[in-house]
């Protein structure tokens, strides 16, 4: 996957890798970045070691990340490099050379991907449907796609020419894999009708048979339980700021809820609450870390930055959710959102010390409001029967472990 340091990608995999590693197959996962690496501890699979080849990736465009129109321009933002480009290549190459998979499982590692063609093992992809190639894109509300938009093509197409793969017009073309999954549903991930895809409904992971903890239920049925999930909340560390940091979800929250009659936990993706937010209110509990399926069947009301992973989770226990989307990917999952009537949005606006804020009392009023107006609850809660109709984890594991017997049997 992708390894950014974000619960997303990962959680959308571990829950398939544990499966197929129950079913007695040989399982490694792959991403160094702090977060992941804990969650693939968590759930008692293996992480590949990183091999002294990896290379030291060049600074990407934040600031064209955040805003990107889809995934193609998103890609562009850190594979335009070529040199870059090719040593993550030779790395993964590498990699799959030397561990011998039957399958490649992949969530949007463009060029784990590229090694998978080099390397001619199957590839199976699992995506969210606005990572797809047949996409409407972030912007999906909007008018068709621009024209002249950055692309990583040209400088991925000379490399994988190198290894004698012909170009793909977009970068996005070689995720489609030999199969691909979407952890959605046609209702919350469409796609044109000529997308080549199997729907499986949200993938999440969860330990078996976790129980929240005993100071989570203490918390009682009294007053409404939000749950805040902020996700990264300093992708550069305390002391910087960028683009895509998600602190505003919990500066916001504060503002707002400090002294509102509810229990807020905040949960932080095994990240630390930056130390500039000091000492939370008393109606707040924090844990860098929560089951998020029972969080979600738990709580009345989700707020949070607007990941696809986060939007799920509410959609599959049918909590509605005020979100404040800080990127244009987190933008578009909050729209589906609100277009199914489970939600609300809250667009942050960026200071000029680059920081975003948002209106606390806006924010404030869309809370009051979905906790409310029980036609939130009930638009999540139709949501969340349609979702039951497809197989999750369990049937993107079974089609995984056909296409390993398949290529054993190749072989």
């Amino acid at each position: 996957m992708w390894p950014a340091n974000d619960l997303g990608l990962p959680s959308r995999l571990v829950p398939i890798a544990r499966l197929l590693a129950d079913r007695g197959h040989e399982v490694a996962m792959f991403n160094p970045s702090p977060a992941p690496a804990s969650l693939i501890a968590d759930a008692g699979l293996k992480n590949l070691p990183i091999p002294a080849t990896f290379p030291a990736p060049p600074m990407p465009d934040l600031d064209l990340a955040c805003s990107a129109w889809d995934a193609e321009v998103l890609l562009a933002c850190c594979y335009v490099d070529e040199e870059f480009v090719k040593a993550m290549t030779a790395m993964y190459v590498g990699m799959l050379r030397e561990y011998a998979p039957d399958v490649v499982v992949d969530s949007f590692e463009l060029i784990a991907c590229l090694a998978a063609q080099i390397t001619k093992v199957p590839l199976a992809t699992v995506l969210q449907g606005s990572f797809h190639p047949k996409s409407a894109g972030f912007f999906w509300w909007k008018p068709e796609r621009p024209e002249n938009l950055p692309s990583a093509a040209p400088t991925v197409n000379k490399v994988a020419g190198m290894y004698g793969l012909a170009p793909e017009p977009r970068c996005l073309n070689r995720m489609a894999g030999d199969c691909c999954f979407i952890v959605g549903t046609p209702e919350t991930d469409p796609l044109t009708a000529d997308a080549n895809v199997e729907y499986v409904g949200p993938i999440l992971w969860q330990r078996a048979k976790v129980a929240l903890p005993d100071w989570v239920t203490s918390l009682g049925r009294e007053k409404p339980l939000i749950w805040i999930y902020s996700g990264n909340p300093r992708y550069g560390g305390s002391a910087a700021t960028t683009p895509a940091d998600s602190i505003v979800v919990i500066r916001t929250a504060i503002a707002a809820l400090a002294d509102a009659p509810v229990n807020v936990v905040l949960t932080t993706g095994f990240q630390e609450i930056p130390p500039e937010i000091g000492k939370l209110p008393a109606n707040f509990h924090h844990a860098a870390y929560l089951p998020g399926i029972a969080m979600a069947e738990r709580c009345d009301l989700m707020v949070h930055h607007g990941g696809h992973g986060s939007s799920m989770a509410g959609l599959m226990a049918g909590r509605p959710a005020v979100i404040i989307p800080t990127i244009s990917e987190r933008e578009g999952n909050a729209r589906r959102v609100t277009s199914l009537g489970a939600g609300e949005i809250v667009m942050p606006s960026e200071s000029a010390d680059g920081e975003k804020q948002v209106d606390v009392a806006d924010f404030r009023e869309k809370v009051e409001r979905v906790l409310r107006e029980p036609e939130y609850r009930k638009s999540a809660e139709r949501v969340a029967e349609s979702i039951r109709k497809y197989g999750g984890a369990p049937e993107a594991a079974d089609r995984i472990e056909k296409m390993a017997n398949a290529a054993r049997r190749s072989a």
